[in-house]
């Protein structure tokens, strides 16, 4: 039966983590629980409840900058940000439906897990927002790092480290994180008819335009038809589609460009404000495989987009294969039907035929995710360089061990 310990203050935590320290007892670092179907399957005695560390502490929408605990809910930072017309511009993604769980989590399980939206190809991931943090170690001690502004620093970047570790590394309670005012306006424009190698080429002329694109996907036409967007849905045809946002007269001629530039390519559309915005929440939050009865096995695939066609056409005749790409081609969702393997080799196999990338099991039964590496395997150095990063915060493996791969 697993105990579980819930401290209410930073000393409690502390106490805690010191305890499991020292007993040698593994601890598994959870906020309300939505995102533990991500990563490797934990085998713990003991579970450290983070949830009274909640609320928010510090917002000033002038400085643009919010400080909160770690397990303050996502509808509530949100619920903020919006009443200051403000927004964080990672674009945090909600993966409740996706991943069956209650609601979108807390602040601390986005930015452990470094999870951006589609406008990650603009402003950056997760990381790159997170400006400071306070919290305990697996060796039972506290440390922090960054502030509330951005600025030049001497040493070690903690922020970039602990933001993708996981919880592995450090049981954060306070964070500080970086926002922006929110666009006055959004648009996207749609192409129709294109397939894979040929929108891949599109949005890449899209991206590498004067336009500022936020956004660009692309949808085959058995993804499109899943959406709620009924221009999308009718399309009856493939859909590529990239986001301008700002202010409204600029916004106005970038699309007329875009769409001058991407005609060449076939027929354009635009979707404006609430179109646009549900369109964009559907691609960030994997809506075309969260129906309900969708079980397939889903992968998260993050390589060069030059190498994104090639991928899909490697992994097209998977049973089940369906796919849709975000980031310009950088992100692909893979859904396949293969609940006792989950075409793993078959996956990496054709992930190597690109020049990098990752491949990260995203949706999986727990049998599954303790038989196959749920993360992309690191090469050498940087296997070591993830162990002597462990044994520097967490030599005893008491925080998350395992979550990420044997050992880390």
């Amino acid at each position: 039966m697993t105990e579980t310990l819930k401290p209410a203050t930073p000393d409690q935590l502390r106490d805690a983590v010191a305890w499991a320290n020292s007993d040698r007892k593994a601890l598994e670092v959870v906020g309300t629980g939505t995102k533990r179907g991500l990563g490797r399957v934990l085998q713990t005695a003991h579970r450290l409840d983070m949830s009274d560390f909640t609320g928010i502490t510090l917002y000033e929408p002038e400085e643009l900058v919010m400080s909160a605990g770690a397990a303050t809910p996502m509808a509530e930072i949100l619920k903020a940000l919006d009443e200051a017309d403000q927004e964080l511009a990672f674009d945090p993604p909600d993966y409740s439906k996706v991943l069956r769980s209650r609601d979108m989590g807390t602040l601390g399980g986005i930015i452990a897990g470094n999870l951006a939206g589609s406008r990650r190809i603009k402003q950056g991931a997760a990381r790159d927002h997170f400006l400071g943090f306070e919290a305990v170690s697996g060796r039972g001690e506290f440390f922090k790092s960054g502030g509330r502004v951005v600025k030049n620093v001497t040493g070690y970047d903690l922020c970039k480290i602990m933001a993708g570790s996981w919880g592995t590394l450090g049981a954060m309670h306070s964070l500080t994180v970086k926002v922006l005012p929110r666009g006055e306006k959004t648009r996207t424009v749609l192409l129709f008819g294109t397939q894979a190698k040929e929108a891949m080429q599109a949005l890449s002329d899209a991206l590498n335009s004067p336009c500022e694109v936020s956004a660009a996907a692309w949808m085959p036409a058995s993804v499109a038809k899943r959406s709620a967007v009924d221009r999308v849905k009718k399309a009856g045809e493939s859909v590529a589609a990239v986001r301008v946002e700002g202010f409204g007269p600029s916004v106005e001629y970038r699309c007329r460009a875009l769409r001058d530039l991407l005609g060449a390519f076939g027929e354009t559309e635009e979707l404006h404000s609430q179109r646009s915005k549900a369109f964009w929440a559907e691609v960030r939050d994997v809506a075309p495989f969260a129906d309900k009865d969708d079980n397939r096995i889903l992968w998260k695939i993050s390589l060069p987009p030059t190498d994104a066609a090639r991928f899909l056409a490697d992994t097209a005749e998977i049973k089940g294969a369906e796919a849709y790409c975000d980031w310009g081609g950088g992100l692909i969702w893979l859904a396949l039907d293969a609940p006792n393997t989950g075409a793993e080799g078959l996956v990496r196999d054709a992930l190597k035929r690109a020049e990098s990338g990752h491949a990260t099991l995203f949706r999986g039964s727990d049998t599954l995710r303790a038989a196959v590496p749920v993360f992309q395997p690191e090469s050498g150095p940087l296997d070591a360089l993830s162990r002597r990063l462990k044994d520097g915060f967490d030599p005893n493996r008491v925080l998350n061990p395992g979550r990420i791969s044997e050992g880390i």
